[in-house]
Protein backbone atom coordinates (compact mmCIF):
# COMPACT_ATOMS: atom_id res chain seq x y z
CA UNK A 1 0.00 0.00 0.00
CA UNK A 2 1.58 3.49 -1.15
CA UNK A 3 1.36 6.14 1.72
CA UNK A 4 2.11 8.96 -1.16
CA UNK A 5 -0.08 11.69 -0.52
CA UNK A 6 -2.27 12.34 -3.38
CA UNK A 7 0.03 15.69 -4.35
CA UNK A 8 3.24 13.36 -4.24
CA UNK A 9 0.94 11.07 -6.46
CA UNK A 10 0.60 13.67 -8.95
CA UNK A 11 4.18 14.87 -8.90
CA UNK A 12 5.44 10.95 -9.65
CA UNK A 13 2.57 11.09 -12.43
CA UNK A 14 4.11 14.46 -14.30
CA UNK A 15 7.70 13.41 -14.30
CA UNK A 16 6.65 10.33 -15.30
CA UNK A 17 4.93 12.08 -18.22
CA UNK A 18 7.46 14.63 -19.19
CA UNK A 19 9.63 11.44 -19.77
CA UNK A 20 7.61 10.27 -22.48
CA UNK A 21 5.15 7.69 -20.28
CA UNK A 22 1.90 8.10 -22.27
CA UNK A 23 -0.08 6.20 -19.36
CA UNK A 24 1.13 8.85 -16.86
CA UNK A 25 -0.31 11.61 -18.82
CA UNK A 26 -3.10 9.53 -19.31
CA UNK A 27 -3.95 9.34 -15.55
CA UNK A 28 -3.13 12.79 -15.11
CA UNK A 29 -6.14 13.41 -18.00
CA UNK A 30 -8.50 10.83 -15.55
CA UNK A 31 -7.60 12.71 -12.64
CA UNK A 32 -8.65 16.52 -13.61
CA UNK A 33 -11.20 15.74 -16.61
CA UNK A 34 -14.07 16.10 -14.04
CA UNK A 35 -13.04 19.56 -12.70
CA UNK A 36 -11.27 20.70 -15.93
CA UNK A 37 -14.34 20.10 -17.69
CA UNK A 38 -16.55 22.61 -15.14
CA UNK A 39 -14.01 25.10 -15.48
CA UNK A 40 -14.59 25.42 -18.91
CA UNK A 41 -18.33 24.94 -18.92
CA UNK A 42 -18.39 27.95 -16.22
CA UNK A 43 -16.97 29.85 -19.20
CA UNK A 44 -18.72 28.70 -22.12
CA UNK A 45 -21.92 27.47 -21.19
CA UNK A 46 -22.68 24.64 -23.68
CA UNK A 47 -21.72 21.00 -22.92
CA UNK A 48 -20.46 21.17 -26.73
CA UNK A 49 -17.96 23.73 -26.03
CA UNK A 50 -16.97 22.74 -22.71
CA UNK A 51 -15.75 19.49 -24.22
CA UNK A 52 -13.97 20.78 -26.99
CA UNK A 53 -11.98 22.96 -24.79
CA UNK A 54 -11.37 20.59 -21.69
CA UNK A 55 -9.33 18.56 -25.06
CA UNK A 56 -7.94 21.54 -26.21
CA UNK A 57 -6.59 22.40 -22.51
CA UNK A 58 -5.64 19.04 -22.08
CA UNK A 59 -3.81 18.80 -25.72
CA UNK A 60 -2.18 22.33 -25.16
CA UNK A 61 -0.94 20.44 -21.79
CA UNK A 62 0.27 17.41 -23.15
CA UNK A 63 2.31 19.83 -25.85
CA UNK A 64 3.51 22.48 -23.33
CA UNK A 65 4.56 19.77 -20.67
CA UNK A 66 8.23 19.74 -21.06
CA UNK A 67 7.60 23.58 -19.55
CA UNK A 68 5.73 22.77 -17.13
CA UNK A 69 7.84 22.92 -13.09
CA UNK A 70 6.57 19.73 -11.78
CA UNK A 71 7.17 21.52 -7.79
CA UNK A 72 3.68 23.60 -9.05
CA UNK A 73 0.59 22.11 -8.39
CA UNK A 74 -0.51 20.80 -11.59
CA UNK A 75 -4.26 21.35 -11.66
CA UNK A 76 -3.98 24.85 -11.18
CA UNK A 77 -1.61 24.56 -14.58
CA UNK A 78 -3.83 22.71 -16.25
CA UNK A 79 -7.47 24.30 -15.25
CA UNK A 80 -5.55 27.94 -16.41
CA UNK A 81 -5.08 26.31 -20.05
CA UNK A 82 -8.65 25.19 -19.95
CA UNK A 83 -9.83 28.35 -19.05
CA UNK A 84 -7.89 30.15 -21.79
CA UNK A 85 -9.51 27.69 -24.43
CA UNK A 86 -12.42 27.98 -22.97
CA UNK A 87 -12.08 31.72 -23.94
CA UNK A 88 -10.36 31.25 -26.83
CA UNK A 89 -13.82 29.57 -27.81
CA UNK A 90 -15.88 32.23 -26.12
CA UNK A 91 -14.08 35.08 -28.94
CA UNK A 92 -14.39 32.83 -31.59
CA UNK A 93 -18.18 32.29 -31.03
CA UNK A 94 -19.05 35.81 -30.92
CA UNK A 95 -17.30 36.49 -34.29
CA UNK A 96 -19.50 33.94 -35.29
CA UNK A 97 -22.60 34.28 -33.75
CA UNK A 98 -22.70 37.44 -31.21
CA UNK A 99 -26.46 36.66 -30.48
CA UNK A 100 -25.46 33.07 -29.71
CA UNK A 101 -26.88 31.61 -26.15
CA UNK A 102 -26.78 28.72 -24.54
CA UNK A 103 -29.79 25.60 -24.37
CA UNK A 104 -28.68 24.58 -21.51
CA UNK A 105 -27.80 25.82 -17.67
CA UNK A 106 -28.69 24.40 -14.63
CA UNK A 107 -31.55 26.24 -12.80
CA UNK A 108 -31.18 26.00 -8.75
CA UNK A 109 -34.82 26.87 -8.78
CA UNK A 110 -37.19 23.27 -8.80
CA UNK A 111 -40.56 23.98 -9.20
CA UNK A 112 -41.36 22.56 -12.49
CA UNK A 113 -44.04 25.19 -13.47
CA UNK A 114 -41.48 28.50 -13.27
CA UNK A 115 -38.60 26.29 -14.59
CA UNK A 116 -38.94 27.67 -18.00
CA UNK A 117 -39.17 31.23 -17.21
CA UNK A 118 -36.27 31.09 -14.79
CA UNK A 119 -34.13 29.41 -17.63
CA UNK A 120 -34.96 31.92 -20.18
CA UNK A 121 -34.45 34.90 -17.15
CA UNK A 122 -31.18 33.34 -15.70
CA UNK A 123 -30.12 32.70 -19.78
CA UNK A 124 -30.65 36.42 -19.97
CA UNK A 125 -29.21 37.55 -17.02
CA UNK A 126 -25.65 35.84 -17.78
CA UNK A 127 -25.89 37.12 -21.00
CA UNK A 128 -25.28 41.37 -19.20
CA UNK A 129 -22.20 39.71 -17.59
CA UNK A 130 -19.10 40.02 -19.29
CA UNK A 131 -16.92 36.11 -19.96
CA UNK A 132 -15.09 36.86 -16.91
CA UNK A 133 -17.29 37.78 -14.25
CA UNK A 134 -19.43 34.81 -15.62
CA UNK A 135 -16.82 32.61 -15.50
CA UNK A 136 -15.74 33.54 -11.65
CA UNK A 137 -19.45 33.65 -10.59
CA UNK A 138 -20.09 30.03 -12.00
CA UNK A 139 -16.56 29.30 -10.58
CA UNK A 140 -17.17 30.34 -7.32
CA UNK A 141 -20.96 30.03 -6.50
CA UNK A 142 -21.48 26.92 -8.57
CA UNK A 143 -18.18 24.83 -8.62
CA UNK A 144 -16.52 26.30 -5.26
CA UNK A 145 -13.23 27.81 -6.55
CA UNK A 146 -11.55 30.11 -3.87
CA UNK A 147 -10.79 33.40 -5.22
CA UNK A 148 -6.77 32.70 -5.62
CA UNK A 149 -7.74 29.49 -7.41
CA UNK A 150 -9.85 31.72 -9.81
CA UNK A 151 -7.21 34.26 -10.25
CA UNK A 152 -4.38 31.71 -11.34
CA UNK A 153 -7.10 29.82 -13.34
CA UNK A 154 -7.79 33.11 -15.41
CA UNK A 155 -4.45 34.62 -15.00
CA UNK A 156 -6.05 37.72 -12.94
CA UNK A 157 -4.83 38.93 -9.22
CA UNK A 158 -6.90 37.60 -6.79
CA UNK A 159 -8.37 41.13 -5.55
CA UNK A 160 -9.86 41.20 -8.96
CA UNK A 161 -11.63 37.89 -9.15
CA UNK A 162 -13.46 39.06 -5.58
CA UNK A 163 -14.71 42.32 -7.68
CA UNK A 164 -15.78 40.85 -10.37
CA UNK A 165 -17.86 38.13 -8.48
CA UNK A 166 -19.25 41.18 -6.28
CA UNK A 167 -20.15 42.81 -9.68
CA UNK A 168 -21.73 39.84 -11.36
CA UNK A 169 -23.76 39.22 -8.49
CA UNK A 170 -24.90 42.98 -7.94
CA UNK A 171 -25.43 42.55 -11.69
CA UNK A 172 -27.62 39.38 -11.13
CA UNK A 173 -29.48 40.66 -8.31
CA UNK A 174 -30.52 43.53 -11.01
CA UNK A 175 -31.49 41.60 -13.98
CA UNK A 176 -33.26 38.74 -11.37
CA UNK A 177 -34.61 41.08 -8.57
CA UNK A 178 -38.35 40.89 -9.70
CA UNK A 179 -38.22 37.42 -10.69
CA UNK A 180 -40.75 35.62 -7.96
CA UNK A 181 -43.27 38.29 -7.95
CA UNK A 182 -43.62 37.98 -11.91
CA UNK A 183 -43.79 34.25 -11.91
Amino acid sequence: MSTDTPREREHALVVAAQRGEAEAFAELVRLHQRRAYAVARAIVLTHEDAEDATQEGFLHAYRALDRFLPDQAFGAWLHRIVANAALDITRRKKVRDADALADTIASPFRDPGEADELRRRLRHALTTLGERQRAVIVLHDIEGFKHSEIGRMLGIPEGTARSDLHHARARLRQELGSVRSHL
